[in-house]
């Protein structure tokens, strides 16, 4: 499906954006394969390397998809001025960053619009 359903990618300000639409809703591993591809595209060419993953469409997602996004940030991070945020995080996904303290490292917001307003600034 994610081949069919690519997501919304759009700058705004000095970020770029990732949006996963309502597709996405549950990423388990067979939405991964195309999708991987296409965050990591985006991690490594992003210009300025500033970008927000909007999560607010998804409910669900597992340790793989943790693994996708930590190589996304990963890459942005050791590209030079790297800022990585994500957004929209459903009350189960939030839980899942916590209970792997990955809440730590990566800095969410409830929106998008309050993720670009930090990273812009």
């Amino acid at each position: 499906m994610p081949a069919d359903y690519p997501p919304e990618i759009v700058k705004e300000g000095q970020v770029t954006v990732v949006a996963l639409g309502p597709e996405y809703e549950n990423l388990d591993e067979p939405r991964l394969d195309a999708l991987t591809d296409v965050l990591l595209q985006v991690a490594e060419s992003a210009t300025p390397p500033i970008v927000v993953l909007d999560l607010s469409h998804t409910s669900f997602f597992g340790s793989a998809f943790i693994e996708v996004i930590f190589r996304m940030w990963n890459r942005l991070n050791h590209r030079e001025g790297g800022k990585f945020t994500i957004c929209g995080l459903s009350e189960y996904c939030t839980e899942v960053l916590e209970v792997t303290h990955l809440d730590q490292l990566w800095e969410t917001f409830d929106t998008r619009e309050a993720a670009i307003k930090a990273l812009n600034s």
